[in-house]
């Protein structure tokens, strides 16, 4: 009969023993919502330095991380492949310092790349969907915190007129939301329904329900 109530103990004992790991995990979230924003809005990896712009991204590959020394690396030397949703860069007749899947797609129409001071490669990729922050460059890569990803204030007016104005509301209602008041959307709905109820008094909306 002991060593059944000691099993009862152990039994109860457990899901007490959960509520601590909830709270590092938690907690853990909270750590990393206080971190730095990422320099750049992007990131590095063992092979490459990246940036982004809401519509761009720009990587750096540093003639030594392809076996070249700093001032030695000619364009004709590379091995560069780049598709909407691929990437390959690398030394001709050595194995590719990348040749992996990107995280999302880019117009390969708008890719650019060039050799600067024959000491890295600087590309430029615009997004396919450029309304939406990267979380890293190549699939597998480290990931970093988008919500830490914030576009400088400068720079909305380098965007068009549309984009401009999707940004700016999207931040408009990050904010409202984070206050806990109505997003453009919602305000905008309510602003209806108000107009709609001065025109017509005359019907009872005190039982309807409006999500």
């Amino acid at each position: 009969a002991g060593a059944a109530g000691g099993e009862v103990e152990t039994a109860e004992a457990a899901p007490a023993e959960e509520v601590p790991a909830k709270k590092d995990a938690d907690a853990d979230e909270d750590e990393e919502d206080k971190g730095p924003k990422p320099e750049g809005n992007g990131g590095s990896t063992e092979r490459f330095v990246w940036t982004q712009t809401l519509s761009e991204v720009q990587i750096v590959v540093d003639a030594v991380k392809l076996g070249v020394e700093a001032g030695q690396l000619k364009s004709k030397m590379l091995d560069i492949s780049i598709k909407k949703g691929h990437l390959k860069v690398g030394i001709k007749g050595k194995t590719p310092l990348v040749d992996d899947e990107l995280h999302q797609p880019v117009k390969t129409d708008d890719a650019i790349w060039t050799v600067e001071d024959s000491s890295k490669i600087v590309f430029t990729f615009e997004k396919v969907n450029g309304m939406e922050w990267w979380k890293c460059i190549c699939k597998g890569d480290p990931e970093i915190n988008t919500r830490k990803v914030e576009p400088e204030n400068s720079s909305l007016s380098d965007l068009d007129g549309d984009t401009r104005q999707t940004v700016e509301k999207m931040m408009y209602d990050q904010r409202q939301k984070a206050l806990g008041l109505p997003t453009s959307e919602e305000q905008k709905k309510q602003d209806m329904l108000g107009n709609f109820m001065k025109q017509h008094p005359e019907m009872d909306f005190t039982k309807c329900k409006f999500n």
